[in-house]
C-alpha cells in the first residue's frame, strides 16, 4: 500500500466528533457552525501538507498542489463534509479525506505532478437543509438556478443568511466561479451507500454511471374541519389525498420488476398538525430516480395524473414544484480503463456498478471527464448512523483513487 490507511481512519473518526450525535452519528448540515468546523479542520490538514487553500463564496473549501505545467487544466479530486441531520461519518467525508491521504501520499514521495492537482470539498452537497443539494459545485461552475439563495430551512433562515453567517459574501459569488477549461478531469471516491459489493463480498467498485435524480415538492390544500363533527364523506381532507399519492408512487416504482427505478417521500409536513383538526394542507417531497431517463419521465407522467384525480376525487387543489432534473451521466472509458487497470495491479477484480445516490460528480460531468470509487457499505446503509465501512476496505479504495491520480496527474 502506498498511502497511509491508519493515518485516514484516524482522520475520519477525527471528523465524527465535529457535529457528532449519540456513538456513531453526524450531524453537519450545510453552512451550519459544525459545518464550517469541519471545513476549517480539514483545511488545518490541507495547509500541513503544503497546499495552497481558500474558501470560496459559495463554501467551498479548495486546495490545488502546484505541478510542472501550472498553466495546463488541473485533475480535481475531492467530495463533500456536509452531512444528513441523522447521517453517518463516511458519506462524502471518505472522499474528501481520501484525496487528502492521495495528496499527502504524493508529497511523503517527494512525487511532483505535471499538472496541478486541485482538491475541492464543496458546499451543500447532501440539500438536505434547504431542500436542494449540489450546491458548491453548482456554485462553483455557474449554475445557481433564481431564487436559491431565498430558499429557508426549518427554523426559516435563508440560505442567503446561512451563507453570510458561515463567512461567505452571496455578492461576490461571480470572484468565485471556476472556469470549466481549466478542469482536465473528476475523480471522486464515496461509500457505495448500497448493498451491490456486500452481495459480492467485493471490497470496492468502480462506478460506470450515475442515475438521474428528479426531485419535486408537492402540495395538497383542502379545508380544516372539526376532527368530530364534520361526516367523512363531506371532508376535503388533505392528508388522505397525500396519502394515496404517496402510496401511488410508491407502486409506480416497482412495476416493471428487477428495473432499477426507486422513489422515496422523505420529508411531510401536515397543517394545522392536530389531532382534533381535519388536515388542510399537507407539503411533501418526491424523490424519482433511474438509470433509464425515458422511464422516469414516464412515471413522473402518470404521477401528475394520479394526483391530478386523486384531487378531484376529495375537491382539493394542489401545486407542485420542480427542485432538481438531472439526466443519468455515465463515467469516462479511459478513466474506467485505468482504473480496471490498477485495481489489477493491486490484485482486485472490482464490480462496475451504476450509482442511484447523486454526488458532486454529477454537476461535474457535464464540464468534463468523470471517474468514481465505490467502497463496501455494510448492510448497504447510509444516512443513518449505522453507515459503516471498514477501515481495510476504505484503505483499497484510497489506494486505487492514489494509483488513479498517479496516472491521470504523475505520468
Amino acid at each position: 500500500m502506498s498511502v497511509n490507511g491508519l493515518r485516514l481512519n484516524e482522520r475520519i473518526q477525527s471528523m465524527a466528533e465535529i457535529g457528532e450525535i449519540g456513538l456513531t452519528g453526524v450531524c453537519r448540515l450545510a453552512h451550519s457552525p459544525e459545518d464550517k468546523e469541519g471545513v476549517l479542520q480539514v483545511k488545518k490538514w490541507m495547509d500541513s501538507i503544503g497546499l495552497v487553500t481558500t474558501i470560496d463564496h459559495f463554501g467551498n473549501l479548495i486546495g490545488r498542489m502546484n505541478g510542472i505545467a501550472n498553466d495546463e487544466p488541473v485533475l480535481m479530486i475531492g467530495s463533500h463534509i456536509d452531512s444528513q441531520p441523522y447521517g453517518g461519518k463516511y458519506d462524502g467525508a471518505l472522499g474528501v479525506l481520501g484525496a487528502l491521504e492521495v495528496l499527502q501520499t504524493l508529497r511523503e514521495q517527494n512525487i511532483e505532478p505535471k499538472r496541478p492537482i486541485v482538491l475541492v470539498a464543496f458546499a451543500d452537497e447532501e440539500g438536505s437543509r434547504f431542500n436542494k443539494g449540489l450546491f458548491g459545485v453548482r456554485g462553483m461552475l455557474g449554475k445557481l438556478e433564481e431564487g436559491e439563495l431565498d430558499r429557508r430551512d426549518k427554523n426559516g433562515m435563508t440560505r442567503r443568511e446561512a451563507l453570510i453567517e458561515f463567512g461567505c459574501d452571496p455578492e461576490k459569488f461571480h470572484e468565485s466561479i471556476y472556469d470549466p477549461a481549466r478542469i482536465a478531469a473528476f475523480l471522486e471516491l464515496h461509500i457505495e451507500q448500497g448493498p451491490v459489493l456486500e452481495s459480492k463480498n467485493e471490497p470496492i467498485g468502480i462506478v460506470t454511471g450515475i442515475s438521474g435524480p428528479l426531485w419535486m415538492t408537492v402540495e395538497i390544500e383542502g379545508v380544516a374541519g372539526h376532527a368530530g363533527s364534520v361526516p367523512m364523506g363531506m371532508r376535503q381532507d388533505a392528508l388522505v389525498g397525500a396519502a394515496k399519492v404517496i402510496v401511488k408512487l410508491n407502486e409506480l416504482a416497482q412495476e416493471i420488476p428487477k428495473a432499477p427505478t426507486v422513489s422515496t417521500v422523505g420529508s411531510l409536513q401536515v397543517f394545522p398538525d392536530s389531532r382534533n383538526i381535519i388536515p388542510e394542507k399537507v407539503t411533501f417531497t418526491v424523490d424519482l430516480r433511474d438509470v433509464d431517463e425515458a422511464r422516469r419521465d414516464k412515471i413522473e407522467y402518470v404521477l401528475r395524473q394520479e394526483i391530478e384525480k386523486i384531487a378531484n376525487e376529495h375537491s382539493l387543489t394542489y401545486t407542485i414544484s420542480e427542485d432538481t432534473r438531472s439526466e443519468p451521466r455515465f463515467c469516462n472509458e479511459n478513466i474506467l480503463h485505468i482504473m480496471k487497470e490498477e485495481s489489477e495491479k493491486m490484485g482486485l477484480t472490482p464490480p462496475e456498478l451504476m450509482s442511484g445516490p447523486f454526488h458532486d460528480s454529477l454537476e461535474m460531468s457535464y464540464v468534463c471527464d468523470y471517474g468514481m470509487i465505490f467502497v463496501r457499505s455494510k448492510d448497504g446503509i447510509s444516512h443513518n448512523p449505522k453507515e459503516y465501512s471498514s477501515p481495510e476496505d476504505i484503505a483499497l479504495g484510497a489506494e486505487l483513487l492514489y494509483k488513479t491520480v498517479y496516472r491521470m496527474a504523475c505520468q
